[in-house]
């Protein structure tokens, strides 16, 4: 049986004025990716990684083509409605980790629920059950200043898997952390993936998109190369057509 789509785009590009200049930050782009890949794009700075992320992520929007995200067509949807697709389908890992710095472990992992509307026990309960799953049970009272880098990028991917979300959407995720706690959470990505995890992964490093059963090259907006990676044959389930 065919793998699921989970996203599609067809002939994305975008395009920001600047003055007098246009910048073609995508151009003609189209990418599916399937339920439980294991994806990362890479490409130097200004390859349209980060553009790509956003589009990806529901934080902006394409100029023409047209994104379908779980079946939803996303390209022209209000800024409402792309903030409630954002909240249901996609948990977000940034590299500076973006934790509340006030906030206990646990009540940064228990913010994204508030906005659905969850009783606070439930919450408490879900988020509690995130941080375990990301070995993190016996930090939960902690503060942000008292944990690790590597610690608080696990209670980041905890906030971005306690909404159980159809995409984690990680954005150089391990690009403040050392070498060792790299590897580390790099490996949680892998039981993540093994666990039926869909993760897309953007990063400039080799060593990061290696973890990855698929690679995209962007090069000057461009989709440069896509291909499966032969290092990785047991964590991709569906072969794009080359």
């Amino acid at each position: 049986m065919p793998a699921a789509s989970l996203i599609s785009m067809a002939a994305v590009t975008k395009t920001y004025v600047m003055g007098d200049q246009e910048i073609h930050a995508l151009q003609n782009i189209s990418v599916t990716i399937n339920v439980n890949d294991y994806v990362a794009f890479i490409g130097s700075s200004g390859s349209g990684k980060s553009t790509m992320m956003n589009i990806m992520g529901c934080l902006d929007q394409p100029t023409t083509g047209e994104y379908v995200l779980n079946q939803r067509d996303v390209s022209t949807l209000s800024e409402d409605d792309l903030a409630q697709i954002r909240n249901e389908e996609i948990g977000f890992i940034f590299q500076s980790f973006n934790l509340l710095t006030r906030t206990t472990a646990l009540r940064n992992v228990m913010q994204p629920l508030i906005y659905r509307g969850i009783p606070f026990k439930e919450r408490r309960e879900l988020a509690e059950q995130a941080l375990a799953r990301v070995g993190l049970s016996e930090r939960s009272d902690h503060l942000p200043n008292q944990l690790s880098g590597g610690q608080r990028q696990r209670v980041a991917i905890a906030r971005a898997l306690v909404t159980n979300p159809s995409i984690l959407l990680a954005d150089e995720p391990t690009g403040n952390l050392d070498s060792d706690t790299s590897r580390n959470i790099m490996a949680l990505f892998d039981e993540l993936h093994a666990d039926g995890q869909t993760i897309i992964v953007v990063t400039h490093e080799d060593d990061i998109a290696a973890h990855c059963g698929r690679v995209i090259e962007l090069m000057d907006g461009q989709v440069k190369s896509d291909a499966m990676n032969p290092n990785q044959p047991s964590r991709a389930n569906h072969v794009h057509p080359g």
